[in-house]
């Protein structure tokens, strides 16, 4: 096990980033920044015994920190918080008191509002090579930050195993009663080719997914997949019977007990023989095929289009906040947020 540490820029603010390479023992690598605690790289040897990189991002920092890319912006790799997904209208209530959050997409808060989490410089807590390649990164967000009540204190700790697991562990406390539902947002693509994730093979273990409206907000309605294009229960191509315009942008609610770590998606491509299993505590996965996407000069000089990778994000119910029926996503003080959430390849 194996990890270094590499000065690699500066943020707006002038803020030192560093990248934090995790290396294990079969030759699986991982680098993270503390900027965004971005996955900016995931290689892995395939069954050719060629290396290659599962996720979408840019060579270096500079590319994430562009303002063309920050134009049209994608999350690419990040952190998401301190709420993923959309919180309708862009307002909560907690123990009867009303908070405005700032607005940053169709009249609603997406992904933490105007500058979430994965826009932050975090710090380096702590870094191990036993018995995981590991690295420890730290967050304080304080009181107010995006009109979010409370002063939160999230740390998320990042692990590489010899069985090429990435495991992800958050915690967090707060030192009053606030709204908080984490997820990562890496785009995945397993093909050594990349292109279009049309051909991937999909199952994901859910029997209903969320309705959303027309501003992609969960409503609160649970709908059963039996008989539509969203049922990936036993399995099938990506493309195989898809909205070929827009593709998935859709949250699926898993089948298990709350709070089990259990398999929640599984991705094979072909080509390259690899296989994605996404394990987690969270009672969520939401599928995301990048019909948005439209970024240049990322990986090698490569274009990501539409459907040029997968986000599997794992969370809680979006929106959850506003909807009673949904599992809670207020953390009290005296109370420690937990989630977890294994990345894990099969060649």
């Amino acid at each position: 096990m194996k990890v270094t540490q590499t000065p690699t820029g500066k943020n707006k603010d002038g803020a030192d980033i560093y990248a934090i390479d995790l290396e294990n023992n079969t030759g699986t690598k991982v680098r993270i920044f503390n900027y965004g605690t971005i996955i900016n790289s995931f290689k892995i040897i395939n069954k050719s015994g060629q290396e290659q990189d599962i996720v979408l991002g840019f060579d270096d920092i500079d590319g994430y920190l562009s303002p063309v890319y920050l134009a049209n912006y994608p999350y690419f790799g990040a952190i998401i918080g301190r709420y993923a997904n959309r919180i309708a209208g862009g307002q909560i209530s907690i123990e009867g008191k009303t908070y405005e959050l700032a607005k940053n997409v169709g009249g609603a808060t997406l992904h933490g509002g105007l500058e979430g989490f994965d826009k932050k410089v975090w710090e380096i807590v702590d870094t191990m090579e036993t018995p995981h390649a590991g690295v420890v990164l730290g967050y304080t967000s304080p009181d107010g930050e995006e009109q979010f009540p409370g002063t939160l204190d999230v740390q998320l700790t990042f692990e590489l195993t010899d069985h090429n697991e990435l495991i992800l562990s958050y915690e967090a406390e707060t030192d009053a009663p606030t709204a908080i539902n984490l997820t990562h947002h890496s785009y995945f693509n397993l093909s050594p080719e990349g292109g279009s994730v049309e051909n991937h093979h999909q199952r994901i273990n859910a029997s209903h997914y969320l309705e959303q409206d027309d501003n992609f907000t969960v409503t609160g309605k649970l709908i059963d997949v039996t008989g539509t294009h969203h049922d990936f229960r036993h399995g099938k191509r990506v493309g195989e019977n898809w909205d070929a315009e827009f593709g998935y942008d859709q949250t699926y609610v898993l089948d298990k007990k709350y709070g089990e770590l259990t398999l929640a998606s599984e991705t094979t491509e072909p080509v390259s023989g690899l296989k994605l299993q996404v394990y987690t505590t969270e009672p969520v996965a939401h599928l995301y095929t990048a019909k948005y996407t439209e970024v240049e000069n990322g990986k090698g000089g490569r274009s990501y289009g539409p459907f040029s990778g997968f986000c599997v994000e794992t969370q809680h119910h979006p929106n959850g906040i506003n909807i009673a029926d949904f599992p809670s996503t207020v953390l009290k003080p005296g109370d420690v947020y937990h989630q977890t959430t294994i990345y894990k390849i099969i060649v």
